[in-house]
Parts: C-alpha cells; structure tokens; sequence
C-alpha cells in the first residue's frame, strides 16, 4: 500500500523557497494526501525590530504579520487550486508563527500530524543559510519526520532515484520511503564497498591478484545482497537496478547522481553499529551541501 503524504512545507515566502512549497503540493496531490504551509516570524529578529524602532514597533509587526498572512493565504490558493486531471483541488492549510524557526516546524510537523517535512534549499534570512553545516542537522534532529530539501523547481514527478543502503534494517524503509515518493521512478540500490585491511594486506607483500580475487568475492556478495534487499523490498526486476563500487561514499553518490541523472538521493540513518547515529557528520552532510538533485533524509 502506498503511503499517502501529508506534508508541511516550511517557507519563508522567498521566490526559491516556493518550489519547496510546490514539490511538497506535488506529492500531497499524487497520494491524496493534504498540504500545511508553516511561516515562522523568527523571535530574535522580532525581539531585534522591538528595541530598534521602540516607538513603532507595534505597528510594523501588525504590518509584518498583516503581510505574511497574505504571502500565506495567496500561497495557499495557487497551490491548492485544481491541476488538470484532478478531480478536487487540494486541502492546503497555512499557519503564521512566532519563534525560533527550527523548534517550531520541527513541533508543528507533530502537531498536525504531517509525515513527511519538506524544505528550500536556499532562500532569505534562515533558509539561506540552510545548508551551512549545523543548521541542517539540527533540524533532522529536532523532528521525527522525513526531511526532504529541495533544491531543484519540481517541473515533473521524480523519475530515478538514488538509494545508497548498508544492508542495515534502515535500507528497508529507505526503499520503501523512495517508492512513495516516486512511484514511477526506477530505483538505483547503491552499495560502497571497501576491503578491510587492503593497505595492510599490501604492506604484508600480498601479492596484487590475491587481493583483487578478494575484492571479487566482496563485490559478489555486496550483489547478491543487494538482490536479497530487493526482493525483500517487493521490488521486482523491472523497477531497480543494482550499483557497486569500490569507492568513498560520499564522492561514489555525488559521482552517480550525476552519471545517472538522478533527480532524488534517499539517504537516512547508519545502521551497522549505530543504530541511534544519523549519518550526517559525514555522508549526509555532504551530499546535503554538494548534490544538485533533491535529497530526502530518512530518520
């Protein structure tokens, strides 16, 4: 069974900030789910307009509210409007906040129940500096949700999309994740290989054929695993392929997402002997800040 998505897309009204916003319409619309858009008036700048502009304030955050409410409201509209083909226009609500940004989408996505959390890559005041280090990680870990960070305008569904899996329980729902969101799409399993003790092995005058037999035999079980994690998944063959290399990941995903022409990287927690670690000191936070596709983070 399909999942369907209700997500909530955070915006801070920015023209990049919009496709967010339009990817996330997108997916509530293929899966007939229903859409909240979330605004966050961020309490230091307000605290900041407050002692500034002290004999005015008040009314130029009536004004401020007055002006992001409408942003919303029109928002909301064109969103929501029928598509061709659509039998209904879509439920899109809006919400209008006060606080700190991350904490407060992060509390809204609970709140109203939305499963999957949608963001711009770039955009004004916070989302510009979105993919700067901390501020991404702080986010995936404050909501329980899928993160989604889009960074492409969502001209169609996503057609091929990049799963990298460690083999752990979490590659289950990473498939699973990416077949909702792309029903359509052909998946890509990819799996980066390493040989434990190579450069050792070397220093010890093994000799260069015994060690490329023996990355042969890890390459053959990484597919065979691979198939195994398929066929687990319900995938059948029309709708996957498998890729295995014996490389970095981080630079390995990076490098086939462009090769391939992936539009989506799924990627989402560590699983052999971290189950409680997101991946994000190393994979995810670099692919967040180098891929050119979307990137949604499972957690």
């Amino acid at each position: 069974m399909s999942t369907v998505f209700s997500p909530l897309a955070a915006t801070d009204l920015s023209a990049p900030a919009r496709h967010a916003a339009q990817r996330a319409a997108m997916l509530a619309r293929q899966s007939g789910g229903k859409l909240a858009l979330v605004h966050v008036l961020e309490k230091n700048a307000l605290l900041e307009l407050r002692h500034l502009f002290a004999p005015h304030a008040e009314v130029l955050e009536q004004r401020m509210h007055a002006q992001a409410g409408q942003a919303l409201a029109d928002l909301a509209a064109e969103l929501g409007r029928a598509h061709p083909g659509a039998a209904e226009p879509l439920r899109v609500d809006y919400h209008l906040h006060e606080g700190t940004v991350l904490s407060s989408i992060a509390e809204q996505a609970e709140a109203l129940g939305c499963n999957l959390v949608v963001v711009g890559a770039h955009g004004a005041g916070f989302m510009h500096h979105w993919l700067l280090g901390a501020t991404a990680e702080r986010l995936l870990r404050k909501t329980l949700q899928p993160v989604l960070v889009v960074k492409q305008a969502p001209l169609l569904a996503y057609r091929k999309v990049l799963v990298p899996v460690d083999f752990s329980q979490w590659s289950l729902r990473a498939i699973a994740l990416a077949r909702s969101v792309a029903p359509q799409a052909a998946l890509v399993l990819l799996h980066a290989c390493e040989i434990p003790f190579e450069g050792k092995m070397r220093f010890a005058g093994i000799e260069e054929e015994t060690i490329r037999q023996h990355r042969l035999n890890i390459r053959r079980e990484a597919l065979a695993r691979l198939d195994e994690l398929a066929h687990d998944a319900g995938l059948t063959p029309a709708q996957w392929q498998p890729l295995v290399a014996f490389a970095n990941a981080p630079d390995l995903i990076l490098e086939q997402e462009e090769e391939l022409g992936a539009d989506l990287i799924v990627l989402g927690k560590h699983g052999s002997g971290m189950t409680e670690e997101l991946l994000l000191g190393s994979v995810t936070k670099h692919v967040l800040g180098q891929a050119r596709s979307d990137v949604l983070v499972v957690r």
